[in-house]
């Protein structure tokens, strides 16, 4: 690590300019990354955080709010929102647990598994193009290094992601 990052400094004692700051780049990373998928995924009319949670209904089929929060790493509240949003589309559907009839869960649709199956080609395509720039042992050693932060540094967010047993 540089000293640079250490002290926030640089040798004329100036701040660090923001190339030099790793918030500012996974910040632009994502705004470039959100904006291929975007690009890619544009028939559907689906954001970025409407296929997190479908992708994690996909993968755990019948959960309830919290599970999905946890799953797909968003606050609970904004998974309510978000699954309100695909409800009106007609993507998911959401009735009381058999188990806790106090808790809702989320189901999706036959509409709802095809536009995610669908979108999947897609949002692989937005992934392929955003690593594209980097050889196939950078992209590996990129994802390692990604995977090392989130998890040692879960804990520090609003909402902590849980590893899905499918990943």
């Amino acid at each position: 690590m540089s000293n640079t990052i250490q002290t926030g400094e640089n040798q004329a004692g100036s701040l660090t300019s923001l190339w030099e700051r790793p918030g500012y780049l996974v910040r632009r990373l994502h705004q470039i990354h959100v904006a291929m998928f975007l690009d890619e995924c544009a028939a559907f009319k689906i954001t970025p955080v409407q296929y997190a949670v479908m992708t994690a209904l996909l993968n755990h089929p019948g959960a309830d709010q919290v599970t999905i929060a946890r799953d797909a790493g968003i606050d609970r509240t904004n998974v309510a929102d978000v699954l309100a949003r695909l409800e009106q589309r007609g993507l998911v559907r959401r009735e009381a647990s058999q188990q806790d009839r106090r808790m809702r869960i989320a189901v999706l649709t036959e509409e709802g598994l095809q536009v995610g199956r669908d979108m999947e080609h897609a949002s692989l395509a937005a992934q392929a193009k955003f690593m594209a720039p980097l050889p196939t042992e950078k992209r590996t050693q990129l994802m390692e290094l990604m995977t090392e932060l989130v998890e040692a540094n879960n804990e520090f967010s609003r909402a902590p992601a849980r590893k899905s047993k499918t990943s």
